[in-house]
């Protein structure tokens, strides 16, 4: 096999789209155009779109390798080269120009990011590399196309940018006022006295004062939002920033030294009562959350405090409240409420506390067949269920996206039993009474557990979890042999 084989076959079989083509009538017609006084390539072909037709129409296709075929959907090379107007159009024509531009100012090779199109309709983004082949600078009668398709990482940038203007408008707009801050010199600072060996942060707070005010020139604030401008009663953020002294204040001190003890015993997500100030002197009654992201929990380098305002009218109040211990979706208690309740049923009973915790069979599995509308209406039909299975003082409570938690206080193992066959004749109902095509089995994974006093909440939320994985496995074991009831 000589050379020229060699060549041939790797030009054929390269992994990238190839193309050998003929620039040398487009080097004759800015020839032309140089004569007739032309200076500005782009301006003269953006005055007239035949000129930029026909700079395309003078470069000749002298062959393609395989992997243009298969790329642009072609049968074979006659049917690409007849049908390159349906490749190069629509955003290519204004992109060819910055190409077209830099052969005019002497350059051999290039490269730019343009948009093809295959045969079949397909948006092609793609990388091209154009060089004039050496020996052939004289008249450009050889030149070498290689096209990337880059289509997944454009998509892919383009998803990311929507993504960040779809979460930054989410934070910018949030009817709540939104603070995004650096923690992480309090992290050092706690750490560092760790290291001292002190074990008692309550005592030692008492003894060193100073220390709450040292981790909160620590804090750095890196963003907020426009409802934090309003409340605050700001004309900016910078304007807001250089003032933070005139919003927290005051009590604040003792606010803040309480968030330190919780940080101190590894509380990163804590949510509590304080008072700040606007620009304009007035008491602003605040609830706070405050959330070490997860990704962060190492440096406290990245944390979002959300801050609702209290002091509004009493609907708003009720409305806000609402929202803050609700899931929206299946009107049951949330996560931020079952956190305080735990804590507040740890500390006070009554007991035996009972913890039932549930996880959707099937949810995944609906999401991804159906739709997650599909998916959504089958936790509604959760709710239903679950807002009739307890009475109060018992709740339930959505702690995930498919996981429930029911606290039943002052009850036993038998009260557990009791409401475990309620569920069961509550999801037996539900069922039946949305039977049909598009119908969905609604099923619980369940694990039980029981807390008496003296004994740790923690152990038994961990009991149950187990036991309900274990009937989540036998579930999946089970499944394919019928219709299937919460054990």
């Amino acid at each position: 096999m000589t050379s020229s084989d060699d060549f041939q076959t790797m030009f054929d079989l390269a992994p990238v789209s190839l193309w050998l083509e003929d620039y040398s009538g487009l080097k004759q017609l800015f020839d032309r155009w140089r004569a007739e006084g032309v200076t500005d390539l782009a301006v003269h072909l953006q005055a007239d779109p035949a000129r930029r037709a026909a700079c395309m129409a003078s470069i000749h296709v002298l062959r393609v390798n395989q992997k243009t075929l298969s790329l642009f959907a072609a049968a074979d090379q006659d049917e690409l080269v007849a049908r390159l107007p349906e490749i190069f159009r629509d955003d290519m024509a204004d992109r060819v120009i910055g190409e077209l531009a830099q052969f005019w100012a002497g350059h051999t090779e290039i490269q730019n990011e343009t948009v093809n199109y295959a045969l079949d309709g397909r948006r092609l983004d793609v990388n091209v590399r154009i060089r004039i082949l050496p020996g052939h600078e004289h008249d450009w009668s050889r030149a070498l196309v290689s096209l990337d398709d880059i289509t997944a990482r454009v998509r892919a940038e383009r998803m990311r940018e929507a993504s960040e203007r779809y979460a930054r408008g989410l934070f910018e707009r949030s009817p709540v006022s939104l603070w995004v801050e650096d923690f992480s010199g309090v992290k050092r600072l706690l750490d560092g006295v760790r290291a001292q060996g002190i074990r008692d942060f309550g005592t030692f707070l008492k003894v060193h004062p100073e220390f709450v005010g040292r981790c909160i020139q620590e804090i750095r604030v890196l963003d907020v939002n426009e409802e934090t401008l309003r409340m605050f009663g700001a004309p900016d953020k910078p304007t807001l920033l250089r003032s933070l002294s005139r919003v927290f204040r005051g009590e604040m001190h003792d606010s803040f030294a309480e968030q330190l003890r919780d940080l101190w015993d590894g509380k990163t997500t804590q949510q509590r009562e304080v008072v700040n100030y606007t620009l304009g002197g007035e008491a602003v009654h605040i609830y706070m959350q405050f959330s070490v992201l997860p990704d962060r929990q190492d440096n406290w380098d990245l944390v979002l405090l959300s801050l609702v305002d209290i002091t509004a009218r009493r609907r708003a109040e009720a409305y806000l409240e609402y929202l803050g211990t609700h899931d929206v979706l299946t009107q049951l208690r949330n996560r931020t409420f079952y956190t305080e309740e735990i804590a507040r049923l740890s500390r006070k009973g009554p007991w035996p506390l009972s913890i039932l915790t549930l996880d959707m069979n099937g949810l995944k599995q609906v999401n991804d067949q159906v739709g997650h509308a599909a998916g959504d209406a089958l936790l509604r039909r959760a709710g239903e269920v679950l807002a009739k299975l307890v009475d109060t003082p018992s709740c339930v409570a959505r702690v995930g996206g498919d996981e429930f938690i029911v606290l039943m206080p002052d009850t036993d193992e038998r009260g557990v039993r009791s409401v475990r066959e309620h569920l069961n004749t509550l999801v037996d109902l539900n069922n039946q009474f949305y039977a049909g095509p598009s119908g969905h089995l609604l099923s619980f994974a369940m694990g039980a557990a029981t807390c008496r006093q003296g004994e740790s909440v923690d152990t038994a939320l961990q009991a149950a979890d187990r036991a309900m994985y274990e009937d989540k496995a036998r579930h999946y074991e089970a499944e394919g042999a019928g219709p299937r009831r919460v054990n």
